[in-house]
């Protein structure tokens, strides 16, 4: 059979390419919002990548071994949809057409969980690098544990799209210094350098050497100074692929709006439609038909869904490969599974520490810590650390190694003081999956984190927080340190499970809740000062931490008031308790250590816990009160936070701020004297 001439595999090329560009713009036109232009310049190297260089079947999108694709700049989405709509994923032209509308499969921004083939969640610029820096941890981590010598299962790339507006967020510095102390070959970017941003040309802000940066940050770098020549292109992808010591990053020069006569290289082309009358000119100087939307040719659509083929035959090469492996290694093979299904090996809390009341009070941050060292020993994807704070978050996993170049199979990340990309690392680890992550810091330093947080919970996925130090407690470092909003602003993120358990007992639970909660990640808020052990004989089992709130120790008939507390401040209720039955005050003890769990339950169960009769209730919580009306009613039936801290010891500190056995007495009966 004759192969096409060079010239006819051009024409072919520019025809799939400007099929790229016109759906691109024709769905941003019709939706008469959304970016254009990025997609526009980006379409050869979306081509080139999707076509020719990518593993990927797009019949089955969650293959363990595909290649990942993450767009970092989610304002160009209609790239990501296009090259999804063409290579034969579940995305249609009626999809297209419905860009940016109610309930289509094509929102503004990628949705992970939403569209087929969208890896991750994208558009708050940065976060994507930083997810694909997790993807490439997790291929290597996966890799390290399960490939033998002969038999190979994992390996893949991550590639990843980004802008300028990328680069300019701290978190994306803060991602590829990471990646390129660890050597995460496997790891690939696609930088969109057309000098463009909202407000015009990059020069207004963005003057740096992008390429001295990374290579300061030990990247493979290469330079492509035609974003439309796709020999360069593919040769570049090459060449990175060849580069197994270093991430690897191109520097695509491209222009925004490419073929647009009026628009390209302009501002203008970035966050609006180009207009039907520029969309035309812009058709006839690509030497397309003028007169037709969301045009798709046979011939170029052909060369698309060669993919399909393809993917295919990947997969079908893998599972023979991975056949192989099971046949040879049962035991890794049978792990392999449980692990990249998310499933928990048989027994997998049965190594979980008990505490007693007679053993002396303990931090729950340090109980934390035991719980972790009680569920690695079994769950052996669980891997993790901390912004640089291990030794106080207790975040180390014990007798493991440290995940590092060349020692992937380590489970002790060391993240460094990066707090806000751990926290998007976290989810990259978690999306690519086989991977149980978890990350600590302070819990005054989840607002570096904010955003990775609230991406997580966008998508779902099971992340467990560990902040520590998790009030005014923290004393003598005072108010920078010390979190007094900070555990309110958590609970106001949807999907977000916010615990706060009472005491060691309780921290247990509360991880048991972080491994089986497969819908959403999982905050955990603990002390940094050594709280006492519940007597459980006296009290109820830890284990109602499930159901977010229960009734700790009730007293005789009907109570007169209510006590609800979390973390620390239960046992100043419980020890209030004792001194208003003395008073002849009946008082029930509640321990609400998440309202998300809570809210989960029943009316009959809420009603029971909380009984509506009983008017008169008082919360405790050393933090900002605004939100406890929705459990007591009257602001003023709260007992927290609404200043910042202050410099002293956390003992002075909590009893200046009012949080002491007596003051909750006193407000107790002031509430029923009223």
């Amino acid at each position: 059979m004759n192969q096409p001439s060079a010239e006819c595999r051009a024409i072919n090329d520019q025809l799939c390419i400007n099929t790229i560009r016109t759906l691109s713009m024709d769905a941003v036109q019709a939706a008469n919002s959304g970016h254009p232009g990025a997609p526009m310049g980006l379409a050869p190297a979306a081509y080139v990548l999707w076509t020719q260089v990518m593993k990927h079947n797009p019949k089955n999108p969650q293959w363990p071994d595909r290649d990942r694709f993450v767009l970092s700049g989610g304002h160009a989405s209609m790239l990501l949809y296009s090259v999804l709509h063409l290579t034969g994923y579940d995305v249609t032209l009626e999809d297209i057409r419905n860009f940016r509308q109610w309930g289509s499969k094509t929102p503004g921004h990628p949705e992970y969980g939403h569209t087929p083939g969208v890896e991750t969640t994208t558009g708050p610029l940065g976060q994507g690098i930083a997810n694909a820096v997790g993807m490439a941890m997790a291929e290597r981590f996966l890799a390290d544990r399960f490939n033998r010598e002969g038999n190979t299962i994992v390996d893949h790339h991550t590639y990843v799209m980004c802008g300028d507006g990328d680069l300019m967020e701290g978190i994306s510095y803060e991602a590829a210094s990471l990646a390129g102390h660890l050597g995460l070959g496997k790891l690939i970017c696609i930088y969109d350098d057309n000098r463009i941003s909202i407000e015009g040309s990059t020069d207004l802000a963005f003057t740096e050497n992008t390429a001295l940066r990374f290579e300061a940050m030990n990247w493979h770098v290469q330079r492509v100074a035609d974003g439309n020549d796709v020999d360069a292109i593919r040769n570049a992808l090459t060449a990175a692929k060849d580069e197994t010591e270093k991430p690897s990053v191109i520097l695509l020069r491209t222009h925004i709006a490419y073929g647009s006569p009026n628009k390209q290289d302009t501002a203008d082309a970035h966050g609006a439609p180009l207009g039907e009358e520029e969309v035309r000119l812009t058709k006839i100087n690509l030497g397309c038909s003028e007169d037709k939307c969301f045009c798709v040719l046979e011939d170029p659509l052909k060369v698309f869904r060669k993919c399909v083929d393809r993917g295919q035959a990947h997969q079908m090469k893998w599972l023979e490969a991975f056949n192989a492996y099971a046949t040879a290694h049962p035991e890794p093979a049978r792990e392999w599974n449980e692990m990249i299904t998310g499933t928990l090996p048989e027994g997998w809390d049965a190594d979980l520490p008990a505490f007693s009341a007679a053993d002396g009070p303990v931090a729950t941050r340090s109980a934390s810590g035991r719980v972790i060292n009680g569920l690695a020993g079994r769950i052996l994807n669980l891997i993790g650390g901390s912004a640089d704070l291990g030794p106080s978050n207790k975040t180390h996993i014990d007798g493991a190694a440290d995940f590092q170049k060349n020692v992937y199979s380590g489970r002790n990340i060391r993240f460094g003081v990066r707090e806000h990309a751990m926290g998007a690392i976290l989810s990259g680890l978690a999306l690519h999956g086989g991977i149980r992550p978890f990350g600590g810091t302070f819990l005054v330093f989840a607002d570096y984190m904010r955003a990775s947080i609230r991406l997580a919970s966008l998508m779902k996925i099971p992340v467990t927080y560990v902040f520590t130090h998790d009030s005014v407690a923290v004393g003598e470092d005072g108010p920078t340190h010390q979190p007094v909003e900070h555990l309110m602003s958590l609970r106001a993120i949807p999907g977000l499970t916010v615990i706060r358990p009472a005491d060691a007992n309780e921290t247990r639970e509360a991880w048991r809740i972080a491994m089986t909660h497969g819908a959403g990640p999982t905050a955990l808020i603990l002390s940094r000062q050594k709280l006492p052990v519940i007597d459980r004989k006296t009290c109820a089992n830890a284990a109602g931490l499930a159901a977010g709130g229960y009734i700790l120790l009730d007293c005789e008939g009907r109570a007169d008031i209510i006590l609800i507390a979390t973390g620390a401040e239960v046992h100043l209720i419980l020890e209030a308790q004792k001194v208003l039955a003395e008073k002849g005050v009946k008082s029930r003890v509640v321990g609400l250590p998440s309202w998300e769990l809570f809210e989960k339950q029943d009316a009959a169960y809420k009603d029971q816990v909380l009984p509506p009769e009983v008017k008169t209730r008082l919360a405790v919580e050393a933090g900002q009160p605004m939100g406890w009306e929705r459990y007591v009613g009257a602001r003023d039936a709260v007992i927290g936070i609404d200043t910042f801290g202050t410099s002293a010891p956390g003992s002075l500190v909590l009893e200046r701020y009012g949080f002491t056995v007596e003051n909750v007495v006193q407000k107790a009966l002031a509430l029923l004297n009223r």
